[in-house]
């Protein structure tokens, strides 16, 4: 019984995961990622393996040499993936006044791990940036955590769960972000009574098993942890997603404004799950989802408006 119960939990979790293999397959052929950046940092060394940071410094912005920062996560179901999948966005944001970081993390393809590691990574990631600010030329209290699908996941979560930090790493160091661009983002890995197991597709049934994830599934939902204090959030998702159900960003964004919280949804009819990466309808998408992530980061102040004699 014991075996079955298992057999049952690993089918579970394979169907749920197939989907976001298969997509980030395309983002794998790219590792280990040769990335045009200004500069490279190794932010932790755990188990043999240096994780790297890409930095792509700013080429235009305020007058002050303090810049706010973007942490890109790439996706690709926690098992591979490449940090170039967002290497456009980087360079676009960098050129916007802003310091670009692609971020690498463990997968369990290249490293054995349960995504609970790759959120270890991901806070770690935050913790590094934030700790050598003055160095980065990077303002501590403007860091943006941004990622899609499992990435979005992992940045939703930084901005959301206190646990999970390393614990050999200063914890007085805020792993948290100030604000969240989110891409096709897992965000509820559990029923809730908004979203209850009945009504779950078979894919989210599947994604909240102890199996794949390291935790129990509730503990790894963005969702259950959303307050008052959740930061300011974007978030981006195809009407056809059948990776990652369109209704769980709604109920994420429903319950951020319930909070009173700064929550912008876009949703994008005919879109299905990684509409918005460089490279696809002729980029189409791309630049949408970048002039809404523009407008966002004029809103907070975050970046200067555009020159109305350029336009994107």
């Amino acid at each position: 019984m014991v075996l079955e119960n298992r057999f049952i939990k690993f089918i579970k979790f394979f169907i749920f995961l197939f989907p976001l293999i298969l997509l980030g397959q395309n983002y794998n052929k790219d590792y280990p990622p040769e990335i045009d950046s200004d500069t490279v940092f190794i932010y932790k060394t755990i188990d043999k393996t240096k994780l790297n940071l890409w930095v792509f410094k700013h080429t235009n912005g305020f007058k002050s040499n303090e810049k706010p920062a973007i942490l890109f996560f790439f996706g690709g179901g926690f098992r591979m993936g490449s940090p170039k999948q967002f290497e456009e966005h980087s360079k676009y944001l960098s050129a916007r006044g802003m310091v670009s970081i692609l971020v690498d993390y463990r997968v369990s393809s290249r490293n054995k791990t349960k995504p609970i590691q790759c959120l270890n990574d991901a806070k770690s990631a935050i913790r590094w940036v934030r700790k050598h600010s003055k160095s980065l030329g990077v303002d501590p209290n403007r860091i943006i955590a941004s990622g899609g699908s499992a990435g979005g996941a992992l940045a939703a979560l930084t901005g959301t769960v206190k646990m999970f930090d390393e614990k050999n790493e200063d914890l007085k160091i805020s792993s948290k972000p100030n604000a969240m661009v989110l891409f096709n983002p897992g965000l509820i890995m559990s029923p809730v009574e908004e979203y209850p197991l009945s009504v779950m597709s078979e894919r989210r049934k599947k994604g909240g098993t102890k199996l794949n994830l390291g935790v129990e599934p509730k503990l790894f939902s963005p969702y259950n942890y959303i307050n008052d204090q959740t930061p300011p959030t974007i978030i981006f998702h195809g009407k056809n997603d059948t990776t990652i159900d369109p209704k769980t960003v709604v109920l994420f964004n429903q319950k951020m404004k319930k909070f009173g919280n700064n929550s912008k949804l876009y949703l994008y009819a005919g879109k299905a799950h990684g509409f918005f990466n460089y490279g696809l309808e002729q980029n189409g998408p791309f630049v949408d989802t970048m002039r809404k992530v523009d407008d966002f980061l004029i809103n907070l102040g975050y970046i200067e408006p555009l020159p109305s004699s350029v336009s994107m």
